[in-house]
């Protein structure tokens, strides 16, 4: 299995471990190759929601930059939800999930076709 595939079949562990039972593998899968090899590197591969700057980069380089999204107060709702989702003591908000969540919760998923 490459490491490509572990992370996938990670990934989809860890969303029936938070309660999400529709995964999309074909989105999940696009949204792990646009991460690149941040999914590879044991810091980079996670989003700390606990941190502030981290939250506003994800917004900024992935809602705004890469998703094409304006920055209003629905991608900071959006950001919250899904990091609730996650729950707070959970270690293991692995990015592609994150982003894969927010798009689904956006409803961007056509910037992916």
């Amino acid at each position: 299995m490459s490491k490509f595939e572990e992370c996938i079949a990670r990934y989809h562990k860890e969303f029936t471990k938070i309660g999400v039972k529709r995964v999309s593998d074909e989105l999940l899968r696009k949204v792990a190759k646009g991460c690149g090899p941040s999914i590879y590197n044991a810091d980079a591969c996670k989003v700390a929601t606990s941190d502030d700057k981290e939250m506003a980069r994800v917004k900024k380089s992935f809602l705004i930059k890469k998703m094409g999204q304006k920055d209003t107060a629905k991608l900071d709702k959006a950001i919250a939800k899904v990091a609730d989702k996650f729950g707070a003591k959970n270690r293991n908000k692995f990015r592609a999930m994150f982003y894969y969540m927010l798009t689904k919760e956006l409803k961007l998923e056509k910037k992916y076709k």
